[in-house]
């Protein structure tokens, strides 16, 4: 935990650049994400895709 006097992390132009750039293209895939329509019987959770598994009845499998 960062002491009451140590300064803030001062970033370059290029990493403030990127992290601008990298919440852009979040807030565009938010927005795409919510147009599709709900998926139905689709698996609770996190996206098991993005985990490298799936879970099926108790059952998990590997990809």
């Amino acid at each position: 935990m960062p002491d009451a006097d140590e300064q803030p992390k001062v970033l370059s132009e290029a990493a403030q650049r990127a992290l601008a750039e990298a919440a852009e293209r979040r807030a565009k895939a938010d927005e795409a994400a919510k147009a599709l329509p709900p998926e139905i019987g689709g698996p609770k959770g996190p996206e098991p895709t993005r985990y490298g598994d799936w879970e099926v009845k108790g059952i998990v499998s590997d990809f």
